[in-house]
């Protein structure tokens, strides 16, 4: 049983107390209703500007000629400092033992990293040792994520910032850190980065979370002044992806329109990222014509295409049927336009589907879908995802499976170099900067 506070104080003013002389991160609720004390700790703690005073020089301008991808930088692992556990690499199942079973459908390569980079699974090898994975809370690994970028000529990430991680101290320490070495490896490796705030799981009218939040990231780590915060027409763009879903009903379009209005209000330039029937007001999008209000508020548009189709001739069909008409919508209304690709998509463990549901085929999946956006005539391209081995998306460095037990489990890379899809990657930037084919 918990002690009675003393008489006439309040149980939350204990709590804030408690936060004011330190309590440890780890011992923070994790729920909606966190103490506002505990929130403004971890700004204090994180939400500070950069320490890097040398950054490459970087063209932080515009959108024209760049491939960009998106990093979600959720991966955390037991040890890490996180205190979140294995979030990402581990889903929770009851019915399996201890509780969770493995979430992913990739096997990231880990052999650069240095060894407190490193954290040993429950899989094993053919020699028995411990497959090891990575956390994206430690700082080393998601600043050489960014050097992988540099490398290979990729011009920078949308980092990902889930809304619903806003009013969960643990969660916001965690996603502000990310960040941060996201926007210090983007310094020191002349990339370009910006903020994408995800709406998933949102409900209700809540949305101006997202726009408190990018107020703290603007005025405490100075978002948007930094020489790597990527800009549209001088000013600091800021991305919101999930509006007009009709699978996404939980929270109304009305609040997506008043949270663009604040964020453009501030002087920002806005992504929204809308359905593949955004124009057309059909298939996955809602048909209410406020979604074209919306979209028409904004200054890029960047319709989510993953598993939209499953083939090169699916994805040529599309870019003529579909990214075409867009980008001439888009035109006459001066609005940028972003398309996504993807290399394949897999989530058998995660979600229980056929593994290898949407296969690469040796990296010709994803060419083909870029040859087909530059011939439609898009100018630049996101390519989802760096990093998520989740869905069996990410284009950064990852092996074969080492043993046929896991081979039935993780999607290979086919005999590929493990950094196949990073030098493919680099290859459609340099196919975006060139004429059209």
């Amino acid at each position: 049983m918990r002690p009675l506070p003393p008489a006439g104080v309040r149980p939350s003013a204990l709590l804030m107390v408690a936060v004011a002389v330190g309590a440890a991160m780890a011992r923070w609720p994790a729920s909606k209703a966190a103490d506002e004390a505990a929130l403004e700790a971890v700004r204090r703690e994180w939400m500070r500007p950069s320490t890097v005073r040398e950054p490459a020089e970087v063209n932080r301008n515009g959108l024209a000629g760049r491939v960009l991808c998106g990093y979600q930088g959720w991966f955390t692992a037991e040890g890490d400092g996180a205190g979140l556990g294995w979030r990402h690499w581990r889903i929770a199942d009851r019915e399996s033992p201890g509780g969770w079973r493995i979430g992913f459908d990739l096997l990231p390569d880990v052999r650069e990293l240095a060894p407190e980079e490193r954290f040993a699974s429950e899989l094993v090898d053919a020699a028995g040792r411990p497959i090891e994975l990575f956390s994206s809370h430690r700082s080393a690994t998601v600043i050489r994520h960014f050097k992988w970028m540099e490398d290979y000529g990729i011009d920078g990430a949308f980092v990902q910032r889930f809304a619903v991680n806003l009013d969960d101290p643990r969660r916001l320490a965690n996603t502000t850190k990310v960040l941060a070495a996201c926007r210090d490896g983007a310094l020191l490796h002349g990339r370009v980065y910006a903020v994408m705030y995800d709406l998933s799981g949102m409900e209700g009218d809540s949305l101006a979370v997202v726009s408190e939040d990018w107020r703290q990231l603007r005025e405490r780590m100075k978002i948007g002044e930094d020489a790597a915060s990527l800009q549209i027409g001088g000013r600091p763009l800021v991305a919101v992806w999930g509006i007009g879903f009709k699978t996404r009903q939980d929270y109304p379009l009305e609040a997506c329109r008043d949270l663009i209005a604040t964020l453009k209000a501030d002087g920002s330039a806005v992504l929204c990222g809308v359905p593949t029937g955004w124009r057309t007001l059909d298939r996955d999008a809602v048909a209410d014509p406020l979604l074209h209000e919306i979209i028409r508020m904004c200054d890029v548009v960047c319709p989510w295409t993953v598993g939209r189709y499953r083939t090169p001739e699916q994805a040529l069909r599309h870019a003529d049927r579909d990214w075409r008409a867009d980008l001439e919508w888009c035109r006459r209304r001066r609005i940028a336009f972003l398309p996504v690709i993807f290399p394949g998509f897999s989530w058998h463990n995660r979600k229980g589907g056929p593994l290898d549901q949407i296969p690469r085929r040796g990296g010709e999946f994803l060419w083909s879908q870029a040859v087909a956006a530059r011939q439609a005539g898009a100018r630049s391209v996101y390519v989802a995802m760096f990093d998520e081995v989740d869905e069996g998306t990410a284009i950064f460095k990852c092996i074969d499976p080492p043993t046929a037990e896991l081979a039935e489990r993780f999607v290979g890379m086919e005999g590929l170099p493990s950094d196949f899809y990073l030098r493919l990657t680099g290859k459609i930037g340099t196919l975006f900067r060139g004429p059209r084919p």
